[in-house]
């Protein structure tokens, strides 16, 4: 007949076996999406290393910026990566890869209006998420106007790709009107691009913005372009080649302003091997200015990718 001696023991190995189901579940959550816990932000409470921060006009803003092409798939290597990608970065992962990386003191986020991201970006602030957002711009002057209106962004920069197709139209002055209109607006007004030299022409011209984002992998050359780099021959895909002596020349133009600049693409967009991603780091730091900046997009599914980063940059940064 039961007691209340072992009532009690029952109970409280229910209770353990309970707790250990609880642990086991939250660990295969934590597996499953690649070390990130999908619980209500106020739920996390800030990590022990945080990212640095600059000045960046009237706001302090980490020096590690959330990068966005993840977020949407756009994986920068092939087709199978990038559906991989897009799969796995549900609405929940993408916010709660957000919410970690904020854990971790990088307070701004590289936005682009394309694919999910808007209904993620307000599920995330919805959730009791911040950042300052850096918002890269595609899209026309009326949508610019209705971006700036409705998200209050801290700064808009013409998308790399828009500006260097101009370039190589020759029509650069479509980008300067587009940047007049920004400035207009009263928001902190920028330039993107791939190519070194825009940097240097609009610089030459004295255009009146504020800052630049450049890639420092030169990946929309065109194909007469790739002719001369590799000698005559033209690789698959030839969009996505990564040459080692492109960023030397991307760093060297952002160091030659007194803007401020956001380097992107440092890791080579998954290119650079594991062992090597710290030393891509402190290449990027040491060379750019002290009121520069990276963008880096994230994909904790193999390794908690967030903490990593944050942790190398204040390694590298506190040192």
């Amino acid at each position: 007949m039961p007691t209340r001696r072992s009532f009690l023991q029952s109970t409280a190995a229910m209770a353990a076996a309970m707790a250990g189901a609880s642990a086991i579940e939250a660990q295969a959550r934590s597996r499953a999406s690649g070390g990130i816990l999908t619980e209500p932000a106020s739920a996390r409470p800030a990590a022990p290393v945080q990212v640095p921060r600059m000045k960046f006009f009237d706001t302090e803003i980490s020096r590690m910026v959330l990068g966005v092409n993840p977020f949407c798939g756009y994986a920068h290597y092939n087709n199978n990566f990038s559906g991989a990608m897009k799969d796995w970065y549900t609405p929940e992962r993408v916010c709660a890869v957000m919410h970690d990386a904020a854990r971790y003191g990088i307070n701004a986020f590289n936005y682009v209006a394309l694919e999910r991201l808007p209904q993620d970006w307000l599920r995330f602030v919805a959730e009791g998420g911040k950042m300052h957002l850096i918002m890269q711009v595609l899209s026309d002057d009326e949508d610019t106007a209705r971006l700036a209106k409705t998200l209050k962004p801290l700064a808009m920069f013409r998308q790399g790709e828009v500006t260097d197709i101009a370039y190589r139209n020759g029509t650069m002055s479509t980008v300067r009107d587009w940047c007049k209109k920004v400035r207009d607006m009263g928001i902190v007004v920028g330039v993107g691009t791939h190519k070194p030299e825009v940097i240097s022409q609009v610089e030459e011209e004295g255009w009146d913005v504020d800052f630049y984002a450049g890639c420092v992998y030169n990946r929309t050359r065109t194909r007469e372009e790739w002719k001369q780099v590799l000698h005559g021959e033209i690789m698959e895909m030839e969009n996505e080649i990564y040459v080692q002596s492109d960023p030397a020349r991307m760093y060297g133009v952002m160091r030659q302003t007194t803007k401020p600049c956001f380097a992107f693409k440092i890791l080579a967009a998954g290119r650079i091997a594991d062992g090597g991603i710290e030393q891509a780091f402190r290449t990027a730091f040491s060379s750019i200015k002290p009121n520069d900046g990276v963008l880096v997009g994230m994909f904790p599914r193999a390794k908690d990718e967030v903490r990593e980063n944050a942790e190398i940059v204040h390694r590298i940064l506190q040192g």
